[in-house]
């Protein structure tokens, strides 16, 4: 056999790139990824900038870097790293605050194509979502894996953002799938010898794994998915309580989790964002970063859909899959990002402070027209200020359009650590 082109190695492994699968044709559970998504889009934005390292986050030695583009990732820059940290390592960066807003909106333009090809789309954040692409082979005339190929490139050429592919048969393994080839990777894992496959990989490719229980893994001598393989569920479930049992389940590439699509708008109950980290959590600072990231996002969904809420939710879940929820209602409703971020925060301040989550959510519910939403309040002048700033901006951008204004939390909030959240890792 004659020695493989250097195009046909890859980069990671060493070894051939995968050009077929004997399970291409059955295989119909995608998670697509867009690469370093926020700094792509400011690169598609600006031409000036694609040969540049780039980090999106506050510039002050206080804040935490959001993405890294990939060239600035060679000098060692990784989302969640403190600021600072970043500019010694790489000095010449450029650091852009960002725009949530654009972000959001690329992400809508992103979500709908998807939606073209099945409505059994579910968005796991701004910049990731699993699809279940079963039965649409009929529809389309092309196996999912064409399918999503297709679509892949579709929203390159029209969009301009670069997509990572994970295909698979569950969401757990299309998800670990995606993170095998980045940026722009097409990875597929099968069900034939799974086990096999997965023996090698570190237990920090597992959800939920972050650095407190992958110590306690460590030090039981449980360093690989082939370590979890040899213990029983009891053994597991005894020392890691409900986490041991999806240790052993995802080790041997089992996960019964459905994709689930966002409702309908005539059955729609609640408007909510959440993310989940790579990584857990426990610096209420960072925390709060990722929670104005995504209570932006629930303003912008709420403006999108025409809704308001009277009651603003908290979610998190912890490292050891606990969900807590905290709720407040209000006496009017509202829409606006910084009284549901003041919201929250009040609650995520009544948390015990040793707690490490790995997802953090926000929702509006009890939802009404938007007439009735954020009154002016004269014995409140902050309120009065927000929403004048939300009405101008509309009006500003209805006007010259969505560029012409950049809506930011240093508008209310001068802590530079809170004008942009940290974006999560892949998860």
């Amino acid at each position: 056999m004659s020695a493989p082109s250097p195009l046909d190695i890859c980069r990671h492994c060493k070894s051939r790139l995968l050009k077929n699968h004997d399970e291409l044709k059955s295989l119909s559970i995608v998670h697509m990824d867009c690469d370093s998504f926020y700094a792509s889009v400011e690169k598609r934005d600006n031409p000036d900038l694609r040969n540049k390292p780039l980090i999106i986050g506050g510039d002050s030695n206080r804040s935490v870097v959001s993405t890294a583009c990939y060239i600035a990732r060679t000098y060692g820059v990784k989302s969640a790293m403190p600021m600072f940290k970043a500019k010694k390592l790489c000095p010449h960066a450029v650091i852009l605050r960002g725009n949530m807003q654009k972000y959001t909106e690329v992400s809508r333009e992103i979500v709908k194509k998807m939606n073209n090809l099945t409505p059994m789309v579910e968005q796991v954040s701004v910049d990731e979502a699993f699809l279940d692409l079963s039965g649409t082979q009929k529809l389309h005339k092309q196996y999912p894996s064409q399918l999503v190929a297709r679509l892949a490139k579709e929203i390159e050429s029209e969009v301009g953002i670069t997509i990572s592919i994970g295909l698979s048969y569950n969401k757990f393994l299309a998800k670990m799938a995606s993170d095998l080839e980045k940026p722009k990777g097409f990875s597929v894992l099968g069900q034939n010898n799974i086990e096999k496959v997965l023996a090698p990989f570190s237990v920090s490719k597992i959800w939920g794994v972050g650095k407190v229980l992958g110590k306690k893994l460590n030090a039981n001598g449980i360093e690989t998915f082939a370590d979890l393989q040899k213990l029983d569920q009891e053994t597991l479930l005894k020392t890691y309580g409900k986490m041991g049992s999806r240790l052993k389940y995802f080790s041997v590439g089992k996960d019964n989790r459905q994709v689930k699509p966002a409702a309908r708008e005539g059955g729609r109950k609640s408007i909510g964002r959440e993310t989940t980290f790579f990584k857990d959590i426990h610096e209420h600072s960072i925390l709060k970063n990722k929670l104005w990231d995504v209570c932006e996002q629930v303003h912008q969904d709420a403006k999108h859909h025409n809704k308001a809420g009277y009651t603003v939710t908290l979610k998190l879940k912890t490292n050891d899959f606990q969900t807590l929820t905290r709720s407040h209602t209000l006496p009017s409703p509202t829409m606006l990002a910084n009284i549901m971020f003041d919201i929250v925060c009040q609650s995520l301040a009544k948390m015990r402070p040793t707690l490490s989550y790995r997802l953090v959510g926000v929702s509006l519910s009890n939802l009404t027209d938007p007439q009735k939403a954020d009154p002016l309040d004269f014995l409140e002048p902050k309120n009065i200020t927000n929403q004048k700033i939300e009405n101008a901006m509309d009006e500003i951008r209805e006007k010259f359009g969505r560029k012409a204004v950049i809506k930011g939390r240093s508008v209310k909030n001068k802590k530079p650590n809170n004008s942009l959240p940290e974006k999560p890792s892949p998860q």
